[in-house]
């Protein structure tokens, strides 16, 4: 049942739940309880039921003021409520509809050179509607003593019949912004834009990047990478090229020197730029290939290019996997 807030009730079922929690409750200076009398009036005036908390009979008589608050106040805090059963609105979570997490799709050209981005979507909006509805949107916490140093807490729904609403779907268009140098699995919140709670607020819808594969670049962090066929006679005597980047710029390659298959040139600062900052630039990484004649050679031929090259044979068995 529910506890008394006044008078001896409310001081013995505090004196049990002081022991109960294994608490000393204060008494009179010389050892003695107080004599009825004065008990009665300590229960029955609140303030001097606190100086006696505090003080003991002797604070009675010499009128001390407590700067510490109630007694009850320092084991429990803010909850002396519960003692009383009484009714307080609760501390409450406002509800709210789920978020909405969707893939954006990108090219690597808007990674490099960033770019705005309208999404059209249909969004459940609430609107008025006809009649009453029940809900759940106000909520109050009910504490009851159940016995010494026991009480339950239950949340009771106090709310009147609220007005009706419905969902109707909107066309929404959001307007997102590709930075450059924007990551794959990155995230862009628009707050409120997720899914409606009838009796609450809207989640929040995120975009989630995802980064299209490209037929010419792969991304590795900040830098490119990027793979050339050269001749077999290019890859002898050189050659020269043109490579165009993401944004349509072109970026100028070329060797004198003998090229091998998987041989590699760095142009630093012709990768992606840095999403934290845009001033700094990754590397473009060119691996070359070397595509050989698909004709088969005469022995006229063959002669030709041993005089020519003067290169001995030159077999060598190893473990070519070593360190993959």
């Amino acid at each position: 049942s529910d506890a008394k807030m006044n008078g001896s009730q409310w001081d013995a079922n505090a004196s049990e739940v002081l022991l109960q929690d294994g608490g000393t409750r204060p008494t009179s200076t010389s050892g003695r309880l107080p004599c009825p009398l004065t008990g009665i009036n300590v229960l029955s005036d609140e303030e001097k039921r606190k100086q006696y908390d505090t003080y003991g009979e002797e604070g009675l008589k010499e009128g001390h003021h407590s700067s510490h608050g109630d007694i009850f106040s320092s084991f429990f805090g803010d909850f002396g409520f519960m003692f009383g059963g009484n009714r307080q609105p609760a501390g409450r979570d406002i509800p709210r509809g789920n978020d909405i997490v969707l893939d954006l799709e990108v090219t690597l050209e808007e990674v490099y050179s960033g770019n705005f981005v309208e999404v059209v979507r249909n969004k459940p909006v609430a609107k008025e509607a006809p009649g009453k509805r029940k809900c759940n949107c106000r909520q109050e916490m009910r504490t009851t003593q159940l016995g010494p140093g026991r009480f339950q807490m239950t949340q009771e729904v106090v709310c009147d019949e609220c007005p009706n609403i419905k969902l109707v779907n909107e066309e929404r268009t959001l307007e997102v912004e590709i930075e450059q140098g924007v990551r794959d699995e990155m995230e862009y919140p628009f707050i409120g834009e997720g899914e409606p709670h009838i009796d609450g607020e809207p989640g929040d819808l995120r975009f989630r990047i995802k980064v299209l594969k490209h037929p010419v670049f792969e991304r590795r962090g900040d830098d490119l990478y990027t793979n050339v066929t050269i001749s077999l006679v290019e890859a002898l005597v050189g050659f020269e090229m043109d490579i165009t980047h993401l944004d349509g710029h072109k970026v100028h390659i070329g060797r004198d020197k003998t090229t091998k298959p998987g041989a590699r040139i760095w142009k630093k600062g012709e990768g992606l730029p840095n999403f934290d900052n845009n001033n700094i630039r990754g590397s473009l990484i060119v691996t070359f290939d070397v595509d050989f004649p698909k004709e088969q050679l005469d022995d006229q031929q063959k002669d030709g290019i041993r005089q020519l090259l003067k290169q001995a044979p030159s077999q060598k068995v190893y473990n070519g996997l070593q360190g993959y």
